[in-house]
Order: C-alpha cells, then structure tokens, then sequence
C-alpha cells in the first residue's frame, strides 16, 4: 500500500479527507476489521456475483488496497466496501470501463466531484424476517430482489423443498437472504414442470461438494492461530468461486448444445 494511503487511513479513520487524501466517501470508518469473506457478505445481497477473485483483481487494478496483516491476509474498513460497491454499481449500470471508474474515484478523494455520503449501510450478514409456514398458516410472503414484482411461496412449495433436502431453514424456520433465493428459483423452475423432488440429486451433488471443500478447510480450521483461520476463510471463499466457475463454464457447454 502506498505511503499516502497509509497515512489516510492513520490520521483520517472516519475518511473525513484530511489532507484531501482518500476523502471518499466522507463520515464511513476506515479502519480495517473486515475480512474478505465480511466483504464478500455485506455485498452478496446486491451483487450475488461477486467473489474472492474479483476482489483480487479490483485490488490489481488499484481501484481498493486492503491492508495486509503480518501474515499476509487481507483486511477491509467499512469505507473499502463502499468504494467497492461505488465500483460495482459503475460498471453494473453505467457500463463504465474500470479505468475511468478509477479516474472517478480519484476525483472524489481529490474533492473535484462531490457524490456525498454513500446510504448507510450494515456490513454483518443481513437475515430476512420471513419464516417457513407452519399447518393452517397462510403462503410466507418473500421480498422481492429490487426490480423484482411483489410475490409469495406458497406452502406447499416450501414444505415440498424442505422434504426434498432441498431448503434448509434456520431455527425457527427463519429464511435468510439465500433461502429466499433458493424459493424464487424453484418457484420460477416450477413454471417449467421442474419440481422439488427433481432438485434433490443438485443438492446431493452440491453436498458433495462441501464435503470435499471441508476436506481441504479443516486442517485450517483445526489450528487456534486467527492467521490459520483467516486463511481457512479465504481457501473456502476461493474455493466456492472456483466450483461457481466450473459449474457455469460445464452449464453454458451443455445448454449450448441443446439450443
């Protein structure tokens, strides 16, 4: 990291640009507490896309620079998040090359344009207050994804995923934010005769998988070091992207040839 971040991020720890050194976003703490895999929670919600790698390459390109720990890892503050999610929207909406997002950025923390304070938001894994119906309960009503038109599950479908092995409620039946996911996925499949029961061999398979990543975690995990620990939580962030990967590049082959 560069002396001049260094320096922001000592004498500025709320980003209030003292110096005009990395003044964006103004009033949002920077000091750096958040692993990647904090990062990768605060911004799933908005971006289910985003992963391990392209935090890395954002940190390539210069567009964050984490601070490191002794042992190597990487650490976010708040205010890293929310140049990440700024990045993210650019491209997501503008369609902006990474280059003149980076020229952007560099004019805010200059004080050139002014966007103000970015919507506050919580960086801990957000839980959707929604919970699995019980005998005689009417449907459990889903958020939509923004953009998305208001829709309920109805229970049969929920019961049906959770028989299935398919849904995995928390305690209390609480749905969070995947588990909603997961309902308007197999609500939409539903549309095309694809029922919960046909869903079950995914989740085996995807089981499996897990299994095989907790393989290569866990003697990470056995060890009481937080720098062994951190380094368990970036292997299986790596990879759970690398099956992403995998599993689209094999889709995008056998749909193809379907068409």
């Amino acid at each position: 990291m560069s002396t001049s971040s260094a320096l922001a991020r000592d004498d500025d720890p709320v980003g209030s640009g003292r110096g005009g050194l990395r003044a964006w976003p103004p009033g949002v703490a920077r000091t750096p507490t958040m692993r990647i895999s904090d990062v990768l929670r605060a911004l799933r919600d908005d971006f289910p896309s985003v992963s391990h790698s392209k935090l890395r390459f954002l940190e390539e390109q210069g567009l964050v620079e984490p601070v490191r720990t002794a042992a190597g890892y990487r650490q976010y503050s708040p205010a890293d998040v929310e140049r990440i999610r700024f990045v993210l929207v650019e491209q997501r909406e503008r369609y902006l090359p990474l280059k003149v997002i980076k020229d952007r950025l560099e004019e805010l923390d200059a004080g050139e344009i002014e966007l103000g304070r970015p919507a506050t938001r919580s960086h801990e894994p957000r839980v959707r207050e929604v919970r699995a119906p019980e005998g005689g309960e009417r449907p459990a009503p889903v958020a939509p994804a923004p953009g998305e038109p208001e829709t309920e599950i109805d229970r049969a479908l929920v019961d049906g995923l959770v028989s299935a092995g398919v849904l995995r409620p928390g305690p209390g039946g609480r749905l969070d934010e995947t588990a909603t996911e997961i309902l308007r996925a197999a609500s939409a499949l539903g549309r095309y005769g694809i029922e919960p029961r046909h869903l079950r061999s995914l989740r085996t398979a995807l089981d499996r998988e897990v299994a095989l990543a907790r393989q290569v975690v866990a003697p990470l995990r056995s060890q009481q070091s937080p720098a062994a620990r951190a380094r368990a939580d970036e292997t299986a962030d790596e990879i759970g992207d690398l099956f992403v990967r995998l599993h689209a590049a094999w889709l995008r082959q056998e749909i193809t040839d379907l068409a």
